[in-house]
């Protein structure tokens, strides 16, 4: 029975809290829109959101709660979807109010007030630079204004007491403008702190009214936060990386010394047997391997905020694209066509790394020669897809993920189910692109480029639905080695092809399937071989698109460069770039991809 006045009960604080993570939900797109610091990458609102949401469970369970048993529940939930900067502090902040409440069942306004200094004391020490101004900053001042003896004197009643401390919680946040150059130039309060507030807020109105601040939907328009700040800056480090590292005895002093040897904006969130890592880096394997020897790692991110950065100020493009890391796309095209990408994740037995993120396609290959395990594959989990959904559709009204083909993974439909938990007003469309490698990556590139023509979404897919049935995607195979070792094909299938002097053909079909097309026989001529295979398969259809991707094997890429334009006739554009894990983790080394798509069907679909 929750016990009103003067004590705050575990029922009572569940949905206060409820309450207050739905009005940080509600003003998410505000947040993304003013921030500023530490990098004005646009997606605290979003960030903070998904961080809290991960309490949401816990919050809307069934059945009576103990202060002390929530608490811990909420410190280890928050810690484990804690997302960027503020999320991180937010995660190590009820950290320190779940250490300070041990198995109480209730608090006092005293024992309250402390719990707050404690986990105010607990954001601080998690950063290796506090920074004035911030999200920091507004919690020691909530935390020193609930310990007043003004304030404690005032009042017994958390109503009253909360109603009261808001009022310098607010001006708390008006000062963090005239406290950190960066927000005093754009004019705008921090928004991590403001996120802090918006939860203060929410959690006291529930306490007054006796009702919980609605989660909000996004049907219509938020034109007051429609355009991003302009902020001058980019941050000196490229990615935003997280990870977990659960160990016995962690030495986070020792830990965070290592850490900040390697980027900025370093929190270290958690206790000693689990940590939370956000760190701001150029490269992220340097944290997850030093993670690693603290403990086991897990939850592996890396964010691009240059990417990031760019679609937070992107006024021309009337949708975003998203691709996952199975599609081939050379680097310029990516960067040109500001392309997101969200990687598959690969274990070499213990190690695990981000595809195209933590390791490199080069790396990945010259790894799979040497190592003796063979690598397995996986689709990135949901969570992944939706924390990049949730930040581009804070900013587009509408996104579009196209996905490796169905019939091969499960990460289209990992796509779909975080497309489904999306809280932000853009829609979001996940598309199937019944291809891979090469093959999806141009259909990717001819999305990206509808959107920087300013076609619609209905537009786009439409043009993708009739591309996508004459894009054609052939690979060929130096050995059967590597499929034979990740069990795709049986031993006596490769003693068969080595006897009988065969290289195996693979192609995509037009449902999406990829199967194997043919064999070569005999090892010599290969590649012009492979190209008169390729050119033979191609109907006269005008001029072509063509895209390479290569396993370690340039010189046979650019020689079947050479041979195509010749042998097509027409080669409107072409392009090589180095093969991904979707086709290479089964071919290995010497694997050549390469991808064909009608141009004229291209530029007038």
């Amino acid at each position: 029975m929750a016990t009103e006045g003067g004590q705050l009960d575990g029922n009572r604080f569940a949905k206060g809290l409820l309450s207050g993570i739905h009005r940080v939900i509600g003003e998410q797109e505000v947040l993304n829109r003013i921030n500023v610091f530490p990098v004005a990458d646009g997606d605290t609102g979003t960030n903070l959101s998904l961080s809290l949401g991960a309490a949401l469970p816990i919050l809307k369970s069934d059945g009576d709660k103990h202060l002390g048993t929530l608490l811990a529940h909420l410190a280890d939930a928050l810690l484990d979807g804690a997302r960027g900067n503020s999320g991180a502090i937010m995660a190590q902040f009820f950290q320190g109010l779940s250490d300070s409440a041990g198995q109480a069942s209730r608090f006092t306004v005293e024992t309250f007030g402390k719990a707050v200094q404690n986990g105010s004391d607990y954001a601080h020490d998690a950063l290796s630079n506090p920074r004035e101004g911030t999200i920091l900053s507004v919690i020691s001042d909530f935390a020193k204004t609930l310990r007043s003896e003004r304030m404690r004197e005032r009042s017994d009643n958390f109503a009253e007491l909360l109603s009261a401390a808001r009022e310098e919680l607010d001006r708390s946040l008006e000062r963090t403008t005239e406290q950190l150059d960066a927000l005093r130039k754009a004019g705008v309060v921090d928004a991590g702190a403001k996120g802090f507030v918006a939860m203060i807020h929410g959690f006291a109105n529930y306490l007054e009214r006796g009702s919980i601040d609605e989660a909000p939907s996004y049907i219509d328009n938020v034109e007051s936060v429609a355009a991003p700040l302009e902020v001058d800056g980019d941050s000196r480090y490229r990615f935003c990386t997280e990870c977990i590292v659960t160990g016995t005895n962690i030495d986070r002093r020792k830990l965070r010394e290592k850490l900040g040897q390697l980027g900025d904006s370093l929190v270290l969130a958690g206790t000693k047997r689990k940590a939370k890592i956000h760190i701001h880096v150029d490269n992220p394997e340097e944290v997850f391997d030093l993670a690693a020897t603290y403990g086991d790692v897990s939850g592996q991110k890396a964010d691009d905020m240059h990417r990031q950065q760019r679609s937070s100020h992107d006024t021309n493009r009337q949708f975003a694209v998203v691709v996952d890391s199975a599609a081939d796309i050379p680097d310029e095209q990516l960067e040109a066509l500001d392309i997101h990408i969200v990687p598959l994740r690969i274990q070499f037995g213990e190690r695990g790394f981000l595809d195209k993120v933590s390791i490199t396609p080069n790396e990945f290959f010259a790894e799979l020669k040497s190592n003796p395990v063979h690598p397995t594959t996986s689709q990135p989990a949901p969570g992944d897809f939706r924390r990049q959904f949730q930040f581009l559709a804070s900013h587009y009204e509408d996104v579009l993920s196209i996905n490796v083909t169905e019939k091969v993974s499960g990460t289209y439909q990992a796509a779909v189910a975080a497309a489904e938990r999306v809280d932000a007003r853009g829609r979001v469309h996940v598309y199937d692109s019944r291809s891979a490698s090469t093959g999806q990556g141009m259909l990717a590139v001819h999305a990206a480029r509808c959107a920087e023509q300013g076609k619609s979404m209905d537009e786009t897919l439409k043009e993708l639905d009739a591309l996508a049935a004459q894009t054609r995607t052939f690979a060929i195979l130096e050995n059967m080695h590597y499929a034979v070792r990740g069990g795709r094909v049986p031993p006596w299938g490769k003693f068969v092809a080595d006897v009988l002097r065969m290289r195996l053909i693979l192609k995509t079909t037009p449902d999406g399937k990829v199967s194997p097309g043919s064999f070569l026989l005999g090892h010599g001529n290969r590649i012009e071989r492979f190209a008169k295979y390729v050119a033979k398969k191609t109907p006269d259809e005008g001029a072509m698109h063509v895209a390479i991707g290569h396993a370690l094997c340039a010189d046979d890429a650019d020689k079947l460069a050479a041979i195509l334009r010749e042998r097509l006739g027409h080669v409107s554009s072409l392009t090589v770039s180095e093969l991904g894990t979707a086709i290479g983790v089964h071919g290995g080394p010497g694997t050549i991809v390469v991808s064909l798509q009608p141009a004229q069907l291209s530029a007038n679909a």
